[in-house]
């Protein structure tokens, strides 16, 4: 096994050498040509060294490989709370955009005014260190929403120690529907879809804010998704309008379910969907990325494999399927209204959808109950995908701003050399250095990583350019670690703004 590339037959293990080189994912996703090799061509394959691009003399020091504080994120997230936030959300009968707003008890104005009022009791605890604000916006003249209504979406803002201009958003969905997509009076328990989403981000909100990060998390409760995503555009638009660096959206839409209409129970995967290329994408960046790839490595495609990594790393008894696609087939969710200026967002969601649950009328026909019922929820498994995205989010939040103006150059010789630009010292006072990542165009996880210090450049000796794709990460002195960044425009997360 070289430096240039896994061998045939000792891929895709989880090594770490006295080089500092290490070979992507861990254990537990190793191909399945690695999980049955016999055991004593498995042990020669962990324990040959690892020819490295930088000498062993010469490599610094890598920071810890993990982090205490994530560890005791991912098992946080409480069950029972959680369970008590859904119910609350079901007990408003019905929470369709175009339902009651004055009543206190019944529809989607008492709904987000709780919402808002937990998010306040949570800042309470923590000492006021979250900002709670209502954004809204009114919405008339569509198919959905032919009369003029107020749209309104709830945000918790937790402000970074030091790069407070850089966000990272938990979403969830307030509102609900029945068959009848403009039926805004019959009872809409939407308990699944999306309660679960919600009561993931108040919780989410109560574990992070007992801690302080660098970059600002944001825990946001959308409306009118039902009716044409309105939510997402308007808080997307003031993102955009506000300057906000956007590193990740992160759309929890229905987060409970285990038990599929396909015969399936399963609580052990979560899906992450992902587009590929940018749909703001100039024809310059489509004449670049052709010649030098990019379409499996948008930053949002990088973002779920760091939600994929840090399953493997910190979230028990949980993997996560990557998707490829902005989301269910033909179907839409939150974060494409971020997608659609440019941000990395990313669905995350349940593996085994029961369509007897979802947009139907409360009913039994034929010996089979349809409707979205709290009776269809499983509260632990909603709590572990709380898990997955509060480790995430506190991950990123840690960790120093994905590196910026990444290049490359390499063609027509045996090196690969990419170079990137520092972030202004006030925003990454924790900056360790980088990490270079490369693996086979094949390869959905990157597989080969070195860790090159603070440098702003680095050459790979004789791993062909051809051969790989390639990116950078930035490295916090606890470990803490940003997305890869793939190089050019096909994969950047934007610039560092203004300190």
């Amino acid at each position: 096994m070289s430096g240039a590339g896994p061998g045939p037959s000792c891929d895709a293990g989880r090594i770490r050498a006295a080089d500092g080189v290490r070979l992507r994912p861990s254990p537990e996703r190793r191909s399945p040509r690695m999980r049955h090799l016999p055991i004593a061509i498995l042990s020669a394959c962990l324990a040959t060294p690892v020819a490295a691009p930088v000498a062993a003399a010469d490599a610094p020091v890598a920071p810890p490989a993990t982090q205490a504080l994530l560890h005791d994120i991912g098992t946080a997230p409480s069950a029972a709370r959680i369970e008590a936030d859904i119910r609350q959300l079901v007990s408003f009968g019905t929470r369709h955009t175009l339902s009651d707003t004055a009543s206190d008890s019944r529809g989607i104005g008492a709904a987000r005014r709780w919402i808002h009022a937990e998010f306040e009791r949570i800042s309470a605890q923590c000492g006021g260190c979250l900002e709670v604000i209502d954004v809204a916006g009114t919405i008339s003249g569509e198919d959905r929403i032919p009369e003029p209504t107020e749209v309104v979406s709830v945000l918790a803002i937790q402000r970074g120690t030091s790069d407070p201009g850089r966000y990272v958003i938990m979403s969830g969905d307030i509102d609900s529907r029945v068959s009848d997509v403009m039926d805004f009076s019959s009872d809409s328990p939407g308990a699944n879809d999306n309660a679960s989403g919600v009561a993931g981000a108040l919780e989410a909100a109560r574990i992070l804010s007992k801690h302080r990060f660098p970059g600002t998390i944001v825990y946001a409760a959308l409306s009118g998704e039902e009716q044409g995503l309105f939510g997402g555009k308007i808080v997307a638009a003031k993102a955009q309008q506000d300057g906000w660096r956007i590193e990740a959206v992160l759309n929890n839409d229905m987060i409970g379910n285990i038990a599929g209409g396909n015969g399936v129970v399963d609580n052990t995967t979560a899906r992450v969907f992902a587009e590929g290329t940018r749909v703001t994408e100039t024809p310059e960046d489509a004449r670049q990325r052709r010649f030098t790839g990019g379409e499996v490595d948008s930053p949002s495609r990088n973002l779920a494999r760091y939600i994929d990594r840090m399953a493997d790393l910190y979230v028990p008894n949980l993997d996560v399927m990557m998707v490829y696609r902005l989301d269910r087939f033909g179907r839409g969710g939150h974060h494409r209204p971020f997608n659609d200026l440019g941000y990395p967002a990313v669905r995350v969601m349940e593996t085994n959808e029961n369509y007897d649950r979802q947009h139907q009328d409360l009913r039994t026909e034929g010996g089979i109950a349809y409707g979205d019922v709290i009776e269809g929820v499983d509260f632990d498994y909603v709590a572990k995908l709380t898990a997955l995205n509060a480790v995430s989010l506190a991950g990123m939040a840690s960790a120093p701003p994905p590196p910026a103006d990444v290049s490359i150059t390499g063609a027509v010789t045996a090196d690969t050399t990419l170079g990137w630009t520092r972030p202004p010292a006030s925003q990454a006072p924790d900056l360790a250095g980088y990490r270079v990542h490369w693996r086979l165009t094949t390869e959905p996880q990157w597989t080969h990583s070195v860790y090159v210090g603070d440098v702003t450049q680095h050459t790979l000796k004789n791993v062909v350019i051809d051969n790989y794709f390639f990116g950078v990460s930035a490295v916090a002195k606890d470990g803490a670690e940003s997305p890869v960044v793939f190089p050019g425009a096909a994969g950047s997360f934007g610039g560092y703004g203004t300190p």
